[in-house]
């Protein structure tokens, strides 16, 4: 049944990533609140791995919205791409990082689908990293992130946020879009972009 606290958790959450699709500072404060939320609903369900992952959401919600306003010498940070070589090895990494998590919690919990939610787990933080940096490529891991939560949201009968996370991958794709004519356009500023 979908209760309240889901209910609350999907708005927060949903508003937060329409903004950060649209490249708004807003996404960071919106996103902060739902996360809060979804904190408090997947410790309910067992999801512990999800657990810790939106505490690291909300700490870095302040960082990402810092930068995002002013992380380049005081301006807006601008949006730009990664380096290839760079993402292949933050791919292996975090497949690496997610196999040991996932056994981790197998071995030490009562966690529900630890590998699945280790997943989640991993490949949202190093989206949520690219995403405080605007990198473009945040959106290729969010995909990923989203293809996985849908299904194991779902299995835990959280349907509402299982939808919710369908509607993220849409917006994944369609932001990706985006970023990536953002990041085409030539910056004025002469200074580098931060990282």
């Amino acid at each position: 049944m979908i209760g309240p606290l889901e209910i609350a958790a999907n708005i927060f959450t949903a508003l937060a990533i329409v903004l950060a699709g649209r490249n708004n500072v807003h996404t960071w404060w919106t996103g902060i609140v739902g996360c809060t939320l979804f904190g408090a609903l997947f410790m309910q369900n067992r999801l512990y791995a999800d657990v810790a992952l939106q505490v690291f959401f909300v700490a870095t919600g302040v960082y990402g919205w810092w930068m995002w306003a002013r992380g380049a010498h005081g301006k807006p940070l601008p949006v730009t791409r990664a380096g290839r070589a760079g993402i292949v090895r933050t791919v292996i990494g975090g497949v690496i990082a997610t196999a040991a998590y996932g056994a981790m919690l197998h071995a030490t919990t009562d966690a529900y689908a630890p590998f699945p939610d280790s997943t989640v787990l991993v490949f949202s933080i190093i989206g949520q990293v690219l995403m405080m940096q605007r990198r473009v490529e945040n959106w290729g891991f969010w995909l990923l992130v989203n293809t996985i939560a849908v299904p194991l949201y779902a299995s835990r009968g959280l349907y509402l946020t299982a939808v919710l996370y369908a509607g993220f991958w849409i917006n994944a794709l369609v932001s990706w879009r985006s970023w990536h004519r953002l990041a085409a356009t030539p910056i004025l500023s002469t200074e580098s972009p931060a990282s």
